[in-house]
Protein backbone atom coordinates (compact mmCIF):
# COMPACT_ATOMS: atom_id res chain seq x y z
CA UNK A 1 0.00 0.00 0.00
CA UNK A 2 1.70 3.81 -1.33
CA UNK A 3 0.72 6.40 1.42
CA UNK A 4 -0.59 9.28 -0.77
CA UNK A 5 1.46 12.68 -0.58
CA UNK A 6 -0.01 15.82 1.20
CA UNK A 7 -1.49 18.68 -1.16
CA UNK A 8 1.53 21.14 0.42
CA UNK A 9 4.62 21.18 -1.38
CA UNK A 10 3.84 18.41 -3.77
CA UNK A 11 7.01 17.60 -5.30
CA UNK A 12 8.88 17.24 -2.01
CA UNK A 13 6.17 14.79 -0.57
CA UNK A 14 5.57 12.51 -3.81
CA UNK A 15 9.69 11.98 -3.69
CA UNK A 16 8.95 10.86 -0.04
CA UNK A 17 5.94 8.83 -0.96
CA UNK A 18 7.71 6.83 -3.70
CA UNK A 19 11.33 6.58 -1.73
CA UNK A 20 8.71 5.26 1.07
CA UNK A 21 7.10 2.83 -1.64
CA UNK A 22 10.75 1.56 -2.52
CA UNK A 23 11.42 1.10 1.17
CA UNK A 24 8.48 -0.89 1.62
CA UNK A 25 9.55 -3.24 -1.69
CA UNK A 26 6.50 -2.02 -3.33
CA UNK A 27 8.71 -2.57 -6.82
CA UNK A 28 11.63 -4.32 -7.42
CA UNK A 29 14.04 -3.31 -10.15
CA UNK A 30 12.13 -0.54 -11.97
CA UNK A 31 9.17 2.44 -11.30
CA UNK A 32 6.02 2.04 -12.93
CA UNK A 33 5.78 4.57 -15.98
CA UNK A 34 5.34 8.28 -14.74
CA UNK A 35 1.28 8.01 -15.80
CA UNK A 36 0.91 5.51 -13.41
CA UNK A 37 2.61 7.36 -10.71
CA UNK A 38 0.39 10.13 -11.72
CA UNK A 39 -2.97 8.07 -11.42
CA UNK A 40 -1.51 5.97 -7.46
CA UNK A 41 -0.14 9.25 -6.19
CA UNK A 42 -3.17 11.29 -7.45
CA UNK A 43 -0.28 14.36 -8.43
CA UNK A 44 0.55 16.13 -11.64
CA UNK A 45 2.87 14.72 -14.53
CA UNK A 46 5.37 17.67 -13.55
CA UNK A 47 5.29 16.88 -10.25
CA UNK A 48 5.82 13.18 -10.84
CA UNK A 49 8.86 14.55 -13.16
CA UNK A 50 10.40 16.90 -10.32
CA UNK A 51 9.84 14.36 -7.60
CA UNK A 52 12.05 11.82 -10.10
CA UNK A 53 14.69 13.93 -10.53
CA UNK A 54 15.27 14.48 -6.19
CA UNK A 55 15.29 10.84 -5.44
CA UNK A 56 17.89 10.45 -8.84
CA UNK A 57 20.07 13.55 -7.06
CA UNK A 58 19.63 10.99 -3.75
CA UNK A 59 20.73 7.85 -5.72
CA UNK A 60 17.45 5.83 -5.33
CA UNK A 61 16.69 6.20 -8.71
CA UNK A 62 18.62 6.56 -12.48
CA UNK A 63 16.05 8.42 -14.68
CA UNK A 64 16.27 6.71 -18.27
CA UNK A 65 14.59 9.00 -21.20
CA UNK A 66 11.48 7.31 -22.28
CA UNK A 67 12.06 4.22 -20.22
CA UNK A 68 11.09 3.75 -16.58
CA UNK A 69 13.28 4.78 -14.05
CA UNK A 70 15.73 2.03 -12.73
CA UNK A 71 16.24 1.50 -8.63
CA UNK A 72 19.53 1.66 -7.60
CA UNK A 73 21.18 -0.02 -4.71
CA UNK A 74 21.96 1.54 -1.65
CA UNK A 75 25.58 2.83 -1.01
CA UNK A 76 26.88 1.18 1.29
CA UNK A 77 28.41 4.55 3.11
CA UNK A 78 24.64 5.00 3.53
CA UNK A 79 23.59 4.34 7.17
CA UNK A 80 20.92 2.07 7.68
CA UNK A 81 17.15 2.61 8.51
CA UNK A 82 16.08 2.82 12.44
CA UNK A 83 18.31 5.67 13.47
CA UNK A 84 16.01 8.34 14.99
CA UNK A 85 16.65 12.10 14.49
CA UNK A 86 14.68 14.53 16.75
CA UNK A 87 13.86 17.80 14.51
CA UNK A 88 12.78 20.32 17.55
CA UNK A 89 10.81 23.42 16.65
CA UNK A 90 9.35 26.20 17.55
CA UNK A 91 5.90 26.57 16.15
CA UNK A 92 3.89 23.68 14.47
CA UNK A 93 4.37 23.33 10.58
CA UNK A 94 0.98 24.02 10.26
CA UNK A 95 1.42 28.14 11.23
CA UNK A 96 5.57 28.12 9.82
CA UNK A 97 5.96 30.56 7.08
CA UNK A 98 5.86 28.56 3.10
CA UNK A 99 10.17 29.07 3.30
CA UNK A 100 10.50 27.67 6.82
CA UNK A 101 7.83 24.63 6.41
CA UNK A 102 9.30 23.51 3.07
CA UNK A 103 12.97 23.63 4.52
CA UNK A 104 11.54 21.22 6.91
CA UNK A 105 10.41 19.02 4.63
CA UNK A 106 13.22 19.18 2.49
CA UNK A 107 15.30 17.91 5.79
CA UNK A 108 13.36 15.15 6.24
CA UNK A 109 13.63 13.84 2.91
CA UNK A 110 17.34 14.00 2.63
CA UNK A 111 17.75 12.48 5.99
CA UNK A 112 15.23 9.95 4.38
CA UNK A 113 17.85 9.30 1.54
CA UNK A 114 20.45 8.80 4.60
CA UNK A 115 19.02 6.36 6.01
CA UNK A 116 17.25 8.64 9.21
CA UNK A 117 13.51 8.35 10.39
CA UNK A 118 12.26 11.61 11.80
CA UNK A 119 9.98 12.93 14.62
CA UNK A 120 8.94 15.93 15.44
CA UNK A 121 8.63 17.89 18.66
CA UNK A 122 7.29 21.20 18.59
CA UNK A 123 7.66 23.03 21.09
CA UNK A 124 5.29 26.36 21.70
CA UNK A 125 3.51 28.01 24.25
CA UNK A 126 4.81 25.96 26.64
CA UNK A 127 6.87 26.83 29.70
CA UNK A 128 10.70 26.48 29.52
CA UNK A 129 10.51 23.79 31.99
CA UNK A 130 7.34 21.15 30.46
CA UNK A 131 9.35 21.87 27.50
CA UNK A 132 12.56 20.26 28.73
CA UNK A 133 10.54 17.27 30.52
CA UNK A 134 8.57 17.18 27.02
CA UNK A 135 12.38 16.40 25.43
CA UNK A 136 13.62 14.82 28.51
CA UNK A 137 10.64 12.17 27.30
CA UNK A 138 11.77 11.84 23.90
CA UNK A 139 15.29 11.31 24.85
CA UNK A 140 14.51 8.61 27.49
CA UNK A 141 11.82 6.59 25.55
CA UNK A 142 13.59 6.60 22.26
CA UNK A 143 17.23 6.04 20.91
CA UNK A 144 17.53 9.19 19.41
CA UNK A 145 21.06 9.79 17.15
CA UNK A 146 20.68 13.41 16.93
CA UNK A 147 18.63 16.33 17.26
CA UNK A 148 18.28 19.39 15.06
CA UNK A 149 17.02 22.77 16.95
CA UNK A 150 15.30 25.07 14.32
CA UNK A 151 15.35 28.93 15.99
CA UNK A 152 15.03 26.98 19.63
CA UNK A 153 14.93 29.47 22.60
CA UNK A 154 17.85 30.57 24.91
CA UNK A 155 16.60 28.10 27.58
CA UNK A 156 16.17 24.99 25.20
CA UNK A 157 19.34 25.81 23.77
CA UNK A 158 20.91 25.79 27.37
CA UNK A 159 19.20 22.84 28.06
CA UNK A 160 20.12 20.90 24.70
CA UNK A 161 24.15 22.00 25.55
CA UNK A 162 23.90 19.68 28.80
CA UNK A 163 22.57 16.69 27.08
CA UNK A 164 24.71 14.03 25.80
CA UNK A 165 22.65 13.76 22.76
CA UNK A 166 25.05 15.79 20.11
CA UNK A 167 22.45 18.34 18.91
CA UNK A 168 22.62 20.84 15.69
CA UNK A 169 20.99 24.39 15.71
CA UNK A 170 19.95 25.84 13.18
CA UNK A 171 19.28 29.91 13.40
CA UNK A 172 21.21 32.08 15.81
CA UNK A 173 23.25 31.00 18.77
CA UNK A 174 23.35 32.95 21.99
CA UNK A 175 26.23 33.94 23.17
CA UNK A 176 26.02 31.70 26.22
CA UNK A 177 25.48 28.46 24.55
CA UNK A 178 28.46 25.99 23.01
CA UNK A 179 26.44 24.05 20.27
CA UNK A 180 27.41 23.61 17.07
CA UNK A 181 25.56 25.84 14.84
CA UNK A 182 24.32 26.89 11.11
CA UNK A 183 22.73 30.26 10.48
CA UNK A 184 23.29 32.85 7.58
CA UNK A 185 25.65 35.57 8.00
CA UNK A 186 23.20 38.44 8.64
CA UNK A 187 26.19 41.22 9.59
CA UNK A 188 27.53 40.45 6.65
CA UNK A 189 24.77 40.62 4.57
CA UNK A 190 23.61 43.46 6.30
CA UNK A 191 26.56 45.18 5.53
CA UNK A 192 26.63 44.51 2.42
CA UNK A 193 22.86 45.60 1.93
CA UNK A 194 23.87 49.24 3.47
CA UNK A 195 27.25 49.61 1.27
CA UNK A 196 25.30 48.51 -1.90
CA UNK A 197 22.63 51.62 -0.69
CA UNK A 198 25.32 54.26 -0.22
CA UNK A 199 26.77 53.07 -3.45
CA UNK A 200 23.88 53.63 -5.14
CA UNK A 201 24.01 57.26 -3.91
CA UNK A 202 21.52 57.04 -0.54
CA UNK A 203 22.82 59.01 2.06
CA UNK A 204 19.69 58.12 4.61
CA UNK A 205 19.27 55.01 5.51
CA UNK A 206 17.03 53.32 7.59
CA UNK A 207 16.81 49.63 8.96
CA UNK A 208 13.62 48.30 9.87
CA UNK A 209 13.99 44.83 12.07
CA UNK A 210 12.35 43.09 15.34
CA UNK A 211 12.59 44.34 18.91
CA UNK A 212 14.64 41.22 19.90
CA UNK A 213 17.75 39.88 21.62
CA UNK A 214 17.68 36.42 18.93
CA UNK A 215 21.46 36.74 17.94
CA UNK A 216 20.89 36.85 14.37
CA UNK A 217 18.90 40.22 14.81
CA UNK A 218 21.61 41.79 17.00
CA UNK A 219 24.24 41.00 14.63
CA UNK A 220 22.06 42.29 11.37
CA UNK A 221 21.81 45.68 13.70
CA UNK A 222 25.87 45.60 13.75
CA UNK A 223 26.73 44.55 10.48
CA UNK A 224 24.03 47.76 9.26
CA UNK A 225 25.80 50.53 11.15
CA UNK A 226 28.99 49.25 10.29
CA UNK A 227 28.21 49.40 6.75
CA UNK A 228 26.90 53.26 7.23
CA UNK A 229 30.35 53.70 8.85
CA UNK A 230 32.66 51.88 6.49
CA UNK A 231 30.78 52.98 3.01
CA UNK A 232 29.01 56.07 4.36
CA UNK A 233 30.45 59.46 3.29
CA UNK A 234 29.77 62.97 4.67
CA UNK A 235 26.37 63.00 6.00
CA UNK A 236 25.70 59.11 5.51
CA UNK A 237 23.00 58.56 7.80
CA UNK A 238 21.82 54.77 8.82
CA UNK A 239 18.66 54.71 11.43
CA UNK A 240 17.86 51.27 13.55
CA UNK A 241 14.14 51.24 13.99
CA UNK A 242 12.47 48.63 15.66
CA UNK A 243 9.44 47.23 16.06
CA UNK A 244 7.10 44.62 18.21
CA UNK A 245 5.77 42.83 14.98
CA UNK A 246 2.04 44.01 15.31
CA UNK A 247 1.06 46.04 12.63
CA UNK A 248 -0.25 49.33 14.27
CA UNK A 249 3.28 49.47 15.97
CA UNK A 250 4.92 49.25 12.81
CA UNK A 251 3.00 51.98 11.30
CA UNK A 252 3.60 54.00 14.02
CA UNK A 253 7.61 53.49 13.72
CA UNK A 254 6.98 54.32 9.55
CA UNK A 255 5.10 57.07 10.53
CA UNK A 256 7.35 58.54 13.01
CA UNK A 257 10.00 58.28 10.35
CA UNK A 258 8.60 59.83 7.72
CA UNK A 259 7.37 62.49 9.22
CA UNK A 260 10.70 63.46 10.76
CA UNK A 261 12.76 66.29 8.82
CA UNK A 262 15.42 63.89 7.23
CA UNK A 263 12.86 60.73 6.17
CA UNK A 264 15.26 58.33 4.97
CA UNK A 265 15.16 57.01 0.71
CA UNK A 266 16.13 53.95 0.88
CA UNK A 267 15.09 51.31 3.83
CA UNK A 268 16.49 47.35 4.87
CA UNK A 269 13.96 45.79 6.20
CA UNK A 270 14.24 42.44 8.32
CA UNK A 271 12.35 39.07 8.35
CA UNK A 272 10.30 38.40 5.14
CA UNK A 273 6.91 38.83 6.12
CA UNK A 274 6.74 42.19 7.37
CA UNK A 275 8.11 43.23 3.80
CA UNK A 276 4.91 43.40 1.80
CA UNK A 277 3.29 45.22 4.94
CA UNK A 278 6.08 47.89 4.35
CA UNK A 279 5.34 48.00 0.57
CA UNK A 280 1.63 48.55 1.25
CA UNK A 281 2.13 51.15 3.60
CA UNK A 282 4.74 52.90 1.21
CA UNK A 283 2.06 53.06 -1.32
CA UNK A 284 -0.38 54.47 0.75
CA UNK A 285 1.43 57.27 1.38
CA UNK A 286 2.26 57.53 -1.81
CA UNK A 287 5.46 56.51 -1.81
CA UNK A 288 6.46 54.46 -4.81
CA UNK A 289 9.24 51.97 -4.74
CA UNK A 290 11.54 52.38 -5.59
CA UNK A 291 10.99 55.87 -7.33
CA UNK A 292 10.45 57.68 -4.08
CA UNK A 293 11.78 55.10 -1.53
CA UNK A 294 14.39 51.92 -2.40
CA UNK A 295 13.86 48.54 -0.69
CA UNK A 296 15.69 45.57 0.40
CA UNK A 297 14.23 42.64 1.69
CA UNK A 298 17.19 41.22 4.47
CA UNK A 299 15.64 37.81 3.55
CA UNK A 300 13.80 35.87 0.69
CA UNK A 301 10.49 34.29 0.48
CA UNK A 302 8.82 32.23 -2.28
CA UNK A 303 5.83 35.13 -3.35
CA UNK A 304 8.85 37.36 -3.68
CA UNK A 305 9.40 35.65 -6.99
CA UNK A 306 6.07 36.40 -8.13
CA UNK A 307 5.89 40.23 -7.88
CA UNK A 308 6.59 43.05 -10.21
CA UNK A 309 8.96 45.00 -9.56
CA UNK A 310 11.06 42.28 -8.30
CA UNK A 311 12.38 42.67 -5.12
CA UNK A 312 15.51 43.11 -3.91
CA UNK A 313 17.17 40.70 -1.28
CA UNK A 314 19.05 37.96 -0.37
CA UNK A 315 18.17 34.06 -0.53
CA UNK A 316 19.47 31.04 0.05
CA UNK A 317 19.16 27.61 -2.12
CA UNK A 318 17.02 25.53 -0.54
CA UNK A 319 18.49 22.35 -1.63
CA UNK A 320 22.09 23.33 -1.04
CA UNK A 321 21.49 24.23 2.41
CA UNK A 322 19.23 21.49 3.25
CA UNK A 323 22.01 18.88 1.92
CA UNK A 324 24.40 20.97 4.03
CA UNK A 325 22.10 20.24 7.03
CA UNK A 326 21.85 16.56 6.03
CA UNK A 327 25.59 15.91 5.79
CA UNK A 328 26.49 18.40 9.17
CA UNK A 329 23.72 15.64 10.91
CA UNK A 330 25.30 12.48 9.59
CA UNK A 331 29.17 14.15 10.69
CA UNK A 332 27.51 14.73 14.52
CA UNK A 333 26.30 10.98 14.70
CA UNK A 334 29.05 9.37 12.94
CA UNK A 335 31.75 11.12 15.66
CA UNK A 336 29.23 11.85 18.40
CA UNK A 337 29.99 15.68 18.06
CA UNK A 338 30.72 18.45 15.80
CA UNK A 339 33.02 21.21 16.70
CA UNK A 340 30.68 24.27 18.21
CA UNK A 341 32.73 26.86 16.03
CA UNK A 342 29.46 28.09 14.25
CA UNK A 343 29.01 27.75 10.58
CA UNK A 344 27.81 30.42 8.55
CA UNK A 345 25.93 30.71 5.09
CA UNK A 346 26.07 34.12 3.15
CA UNK A 347 23.08 33.98 0.89
CA UNK A 348 23.21 35.43 -2.75
CA UNK A 349 22.15 38.81 -3.55
CA UNK A 350 19.68 39.30 -6.38
CA UNK A 351 19.48 42.73 -7.11
CA UNK A 352 15.79 42.94 -8.23
CA UNK A 353 14.13 46.34 -8.96
CA UNK A 354 13.56 47.87 -5.99
CA UNK A 355 16.77 50.11 -6.06
CA UNK A 356 16.91 53.00 -7.65
CA UNK A 357 20.20 55.05 -8.73
CA UNK A 358 20.48 58.74 -7.09
CA UNK A 359 22.34 61.14 -8.66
Amino acid sequence: MIELPHRLFLATQTAASIRRGIESGAWEDYLPSERRLCELLQVSRPTVQRALRLLAKDGWIEIRPQRCARLKRRKAARRPSGQLVGLVLSESISHMALHANLAVSEIRAHLGGRGFTTEILVCQGQSARLQQRKLGELLGQNRVSACVLLSASRELQQWFSAQPVPALLLGSRHPSVSLPSLDFDYRSVCRHAAGYLLKKGHQRLAFLTPDSDVAGHLASEQGFLEGVTQYGRGNAQGLIVRHNGRPQQIIARLDALFDSGRAPTALLVSTQEYVFSVILYLLKRGLKVPDAVSLIARDSDYFFEKVTPAITRYAVALDSYTRLVSRLVLQMVEQGYLSTRPHFIFPRFIAGDTVKQLR
